[in-house]
């Protein structure tokens, strides 16, 4: 069971958008020059300090990113923590005794799941680092 009936914290997009940018491999400037002529590196740096993001500069930067603009509102890294904490109930395999095993899935099949999703990122992850140095060598020669 999860428990929901954590006080409501509140979420700071600044510092989620710092994580996703940070995860993708994107640095400030990188995501200055795709937001325009407006950004620069130091503007990025005082957007990640933000608690709350303007709604259009949050769905622009998703954009960037190919995250959904929900994922940068709504990341909570204490709730993801109190989910996976609460997954492990009195039914998991790690609170199982001898006698009472009770897995209802096999962990081998999860197991090759997380595996291809990280691929899956992993590859996205690498395709975006090709993406974004293309664009950046194209600014170079632009220049």
């Amino acid at each position: 069971m999860i428990h929901t009936d954590m006080p409501n914290k509140k979420i700071h997009q600044g510092r989620n958008i710092k994580r996703f940018r940070e995860m993708l491999g994107i640095k400030q400037d990188a995501l200055a020059y795709e937001l325009g002529d407006d950004w620069n590196q130091k503007k990025i740096s005082l957007l990640e300090q933000k608690e709350s993001v303007e709604k259009d500069i949050l769905e622009q930067v998703a954009k960037i990113l190919k995250v959904p603009s929900e994922a940068i509102e709504n990341f909570d890294e204490d709730s993801v923590i109190n989910i996976i904490s609460n997954t492990f109930n009195e039914g998991s395999i790690a609170n199982a005794t001898a006698e009472n095993i009770q897995c209802t899935f096999n962990p081998i099949d999860k197991i090759v799941v997380l595996y291809d999703e990280k691929i899956a990122l992993y590859e996205r992850m690498l395709k975006e680092k090709d993406d974004m140095m293309a664009r950046l060598e194209k600014l170079i020669h632009e220049k």
